[in-house]
């Protein structure tokens, strides 16, 4: 005699469903998580490109401070929005004849033929919760940064 199990198909479907899906969460949100760090990374090379070669607004002062004004705003417009919703903090810091760091405030960014390193450091909210145990509060903390030699300017 021949038995037969009535939505065996459906149960089969249910287990290997979920395993599929938590690794297909899984894959979305390392790539979300990758796409924003080369976003930003993208976004901060733009920005140091534009500060080293002393550029501003025509209509500011022209001050130190418009130039790291400038900068930061390069930043965020080239972020594609990622800057604002990864609460992204930014610091100018200057490289000294020992190769040691300094951290500058954003008033004064980097003189003339300095080295100037510009960081900004970034906290992303996972998407999925199957993700989100594995880091602290569900927040990934990174740091992204640039390295460029003002010019004579």
């Amino acid at each position: 005699m021949k038995v037969k199990f009535k939505g065996a198909a459906s149960v089969e479907f249910a287990l290997t469903s979920l395993i599929f899906l938590t690794l297909f969460f899984i894959l979305v949100d390392f790539s979300y998580l990758f796409f924003v760090n080369l976003t930003l990374q993208h976004a901060v090379r733009e920005g140091a490109r534009y500060a080293v070669t002393g550029q501003f607004d025509p209509l500011a002062t022209g001050s130190a401070q418009d130039r790291c004004d400038a900068a930061v705003a390069q930043i965020k417009a080239q972020s594609m929005g990622f800057f604002d919703r990864t609460a992204s903090v930014v610091v100018f810091k200057t490289v000294n004849a020992d190769g040691s760091l300094t951290t500058v405030s954003a008033s004064s960014c980097a003189g003339p033929n300095q080295i100037m390193v510009i960081s900004v450091n970034c906290e992303l909210t996972l998407i999925s919760p199957f993700m989100r145990a594995f880091f602290t509060d569900g927040k990934y903390p990174f740091t992204v940064s640039s390295t460029m030699k003002t010019e004579a300017f």
